[in-house]
């Protein structure tokens, strides 16, 4: 399977090392900071590509996204802060018949995690003294505040049935991979779940399965879909 690494950053670069062991052949790389750059989302050296996996920034994922998947490339999405504009890429993928994986952090950890949150959201939700909270920490270099993962974990907290407010918090700083804690607080205990990425290992391994699993694929899909959780 051929794949194109759109952005060739710390993920890019993870992704490629890791590409041989999942029997992918990189075709690539889509990034105009990188000396390897091949060209544009419409250069031929594409032609054949299979897939395409993105870590880059909102704005180039609108700009590459729309383009590739008409070529019929299938899309994994990594990248995160373009929520505003998901109605427009989802009718891209519609028209074009091709296939995505969106996800705001593909660690196979991470997807579990999410489901033991929704879970104890759902059991915390009738006891009215338990107040809940959401903090994570990344790195300096990480843009968007609160992380998508953080954002994911409050919305499947609600749609478990946690109606009261939940108080979400961010830090940045050093080198931190990804944290995600999240806690039950009461009067007189709390109750914590966390995850804690130690490398961008788990991130990149979590795209090459989604890389594999999207191929020939067609429709909009996540890491719950991929991991039979859905």
């Amino acid at each position: 399977m051929r794949i194109l690494l759109v952005g060739h950053g710390k993920m890019g670069r993870m992704v490629e090392a890791l590409a041989p062991e999942y029997g992918c052949d990189v075709a690539g790389v889509l990034d105009p900071l990188s000396p390897r750059h091949g060209g544009g989302p419409d250069a031929d050296a594409w032609r054949g590509v299979d897939v395409a996996i993105d870590f880059t920034t909102p704005d180039s994922v609108m700009q590459n996204a729309p383009v590739l998947a008409r070529r019929g490339i299938r899309l994994v999405i990594g990248t995160t802060g373009w929520s505003a504009h998901e109605a427009a890429l989802r009718k891209v993928i519609a028209d074009s018949g091709s296939g995505i994986v969106v996800a705001p952090n593909f660690s196979t950890g991470v997807v579990l995690f999410e489901a033991a949150v929704a879970y104890a959201a759902k059991l915390f939700a009738p006891h009215q003294e338990f107040g809940a909270f959401l903090h994570e920490a990344h790195h300096s270099a990480k843009k968007d505040a609160p992380s998508g993962t953080a954002l994911s974990l409050r919305r499947a907290m609600e749609q478990a049935g946690y109606a009261r407010p939940i108080d979400v918090s961010s830090t940045r700083a050093g080198s931190i991979p990804g944290t995600h804690m999240v806690g039950f607080d009461g009067p007189a205990e709390t109750v914590t779940l966390t995850h804690a990425a130690r490398d961008r290992t788990a991130f990149a391994r979590g795209a090459l399965t989604a890389a594999k699993w999207i191929n020939g694929r067609s429709g909009w899909y996540s890491m719950k879909d991929v991991l039979g959780l859905k």
